[in-house]
């Protein structure tokens, strides 16, 4: 049995993670301040014995004196627009100062530690699909940029302590995900889509169109996070997601036909720096880790859907 830390554990993946850890029998202590993680996500296993919740925001330090920490999830950032947006320093302060403190728990534990960053920090990419070795085209003062450039930040800080402190580090760079326990109103494609079909409301869709994302389901994706972590003799970064390439037409004509909605589609004003495309490249995950996703879009869809009218009433 590990004792494993997940920060950002009450979130969409956190929740996820901690279930999932649990299930393979270790003892998990998550760490979250529900500014956008909720309880609700963790009812399922917050009286196991091997569980323990710790609400606090990881901007502030926190120590675990006495206990031996084997491994750190470093999950503790808003990861939709709307979110990360509404306090973009914090979210800033989430990617330097919070991840300062989880790293310097690793260090004083000598425990491994992941960091979950973002295909964000290939901007609006001007390579597809995108590589590990592609270095991004990000606007660093725009909107987007707390968490964009954040993120870019981190991922400096996780191996510049890898080199000069030693400490023991993977990075994955997590492509769009959805899934079950996504909150209805993140802002996310997913989510948007599908709770507006369910009401019949007009879908949202801005700009052309004509933009792609690629949609990873959760399960895989807690999957190939456990994967990198307890493989030996990596650091990352290593692309995570599903090379499954939609346009947000092709989403939303899925969504409508799953839900049998009479949603119509409107367009939008595309927001600044929006990326175009979004693909990932996961020979690297395929060759190091032995993974690759899984379940297909329409199956997802189908699950994500089925949570959503629960949580909708519907």
């Amino acid at each position: 049995m590990k004792n494993i830390i997940v920060t950002g554990g009450a979130g969409f993946l956190g929740s996820h993670l901690c279930e999932y850890l649990i299930k393979k029998g270790e003892k998990v202590i998550c760490v979250d301040n529900l500014l956008t993680g909720n309880l609700k996500n963790i009812e399922n296993i917050k009286n196991h014995p091997n569980f323990e919740f710790i609400q606090h925001d990881i901007i502030d330090p926190i120590f675990f004196e006495g206990r031996e920490i084997d491994q750190i999830y470093n999950l503790a950032c808003p990861a939709s627009p709307i979110q990360y947006q509404i306090n973009p320093v914090r979210t800033v302060k989430a990617n330097t100062i919070g991840v300062i403190n989880v790293l310097g728990i690793a260090k004083k534990h000598k425990a491994r530690v992941f960091q979950a960053s973002t295909s964000e920090v290939y901007g609006d990419p001007l390579e597809h699909p995108q590589t590990e070795s592609y270095r991004g085209n990000v606007n660093t003062i725009g909107e987007r940029a707390c968490y964009d450039e954040g993120k870019r930040v981190a991922e400096t800080l996780f191996f510049d302590y890898h080199r000069e402190h030693c400490v023991e580090i993977r990075v994955a760079r997590i492509f769009n995900t959805y899934g079950p326990r996504m909150y209805e109103k993140d802002g996310r494609v997913v989510s948007n889509f599908i709770v507006q079909a369910l009401n019949n409301e007009p879908i949202t869709i801005y700009g052309t169109g004509e933009q792609t994302r690629s949609f990873c389901y959760v399960d895989d994706l807690i999957e190939a996070i456990y994967r990198i972590m307890n493989t030996e003799n990596i650091t990352g970064p290593i692309n995570i997601g599903n090379p499954g390439e939609f346009t947000m037409l092709e989403l939303a004509d899925k969504i409508i036909d799953i839900t049998g909605s009479n949603s119509q589609i409107v367009f939008k004003e595309l927001p600044d720096d929006d990326p175009k495309k979004r693909k990932p490249d996961i020979r690297l995950a395929k060759e190091i880790i032995e993974w690759e996703p899984k379940v297909d879009l329409d199956e997802g869809l189908v699950q994500t859907i089925n949570y959503f009218k629960k949580v909708l009433n519907k």
